[in-house]
């Protein structure tokens, strides 16, 4: 039974039609995925975005605008009690040079290119997502 909601905030970090993507194990399962995470209680999206970076990368970012919101129901591949939604932004990485992952469950980073002709990414909306990434930067 479904009884809790988890958002997630997500971010789109292009740079030369190559999108940011992190590499982590979670629950015992390895996980290529935008960056970015839950939101806590009293924080807003982008505020949550920005802490995430800052938590896990040491980098500071501009929301330059929303791009996209998953729009079906998603069950949480990890507590099958918990509803997904999920909310991906476009953002520009200010200080690049700062970069130093914080964070001890990513392994590492890895500037992914849009079109490339599969793709890479593990969560079911992070696929949708490349795929209209796809769309935007290679149209």
């Amino acid at each position: 039974m479904i009884d809790k909601i988890n958002v997630r905030v997500y971010a789109c970090a292009v740079k030369d039609k190559k999108v940011l993507a992190l590499f982590e194990e979670y629950a015992g399962e390895p996980l290529m995925k935008l960056p970015g995470g839950g939101l806590e209680l009293g924080e807003g999206l982008t505020d949550c975005l920005h802490r995430e970076f800052e938590e896990e990368l040491n980098l500071k970012i501009e929301i330059l605008h929303h791009f996209y919101t998953q729009e079906n129901f998603l069950t949480s591949r990890f507590r099958e009690n918990e509803q997904l939604l999920t909310v991906y932004y476009l953002v520009k990485i200010i200080n690049e040079e700062d970069f130093l992952i914080m964070d001890p469950c990513i392994e590492k980073t890895e500037w992914i290119d849009i079109d490339s002709v599969d793709n890479p990414f593990t969560l079911p909306v992070d696929k949708i997502v490349f795929d209209k990434l796809k769309e935007n930067f290679l149209s």
